[in-house]
């Protein structure tokens, strides 16, 4: 009679050690973490609508920008910058988002590699990013840096374009 309860302790540890794989290889690891004292928060997405992409697009057409360096996300219009929905947006680019050249490289090495479509989460990340590292490409001092950038723009934008391609 013991057996049965073995069994199920087996599959149950096989199962969380299949979930720590999952956590290893996801793109956006830090999505996972508990921001902000919030755990609604966890694994954040912004669109959830049309509704969603169209207050999106508003607020990247009023100047949002996504600095590096631990500053907040900035959105000039203040109306825009006041609604609630704005909340998980900040989170995901301030948070959630990879801010370092190396960590976009790596994100950009793993998408490569993806043979299936990106989840929306995933997608909504990503698009994000590229927002970020264009953002920063317009900000690079020097030529090198600005080569480095846009490089990995030009890599995400391609990831995102696959993505978007019918196969």
């Amino acid at each position: 009679e013991k057996k049965p309860v073995i069994l199920p302790l087996r599959t149950w540890k096989l199962s969380l050690k299949n979930l720590s794989k999952c956590r290893l290889l996801t793109l956006y690891p830090s999505a996972y973490r508990i921001k902000r004292g919030a755990y609604s928060l966890i694994d954040p997405t912004f669109l959830h609508s049309e509704e969603d992409a169209n207050l999106l697009f508003e607020i990247l057409l009023a100047g949002m920008q996504i600095p590096g360096g631990g500053h907040d996300m900035q959105i000039a219009d203040e109306e825009l910058a006041s609604l609630r929905s704005v909340v998980k947006l900040e989170v995901i680019c301030e948070d959630v988002l990879p801010k370092r050249l190396s960590d976009i490289r790596r994100l950009t090495a793993e998408l490569a590699r993806r043979r299936r479509p990106l989840s929306w989460p995933d997608f909504e990340r990503t698009m994000l990013t590229l927002v970020y590292a264009a953002q920063t490409l317009a900000r690079s001092g020097s030529r090198q840096q600005r080569e480095a950038w846009a490089d990995a723009v030009t890599q995400l934008f391609r990831v995102l374009q696959k993505d978007l391609t019918p196969s």
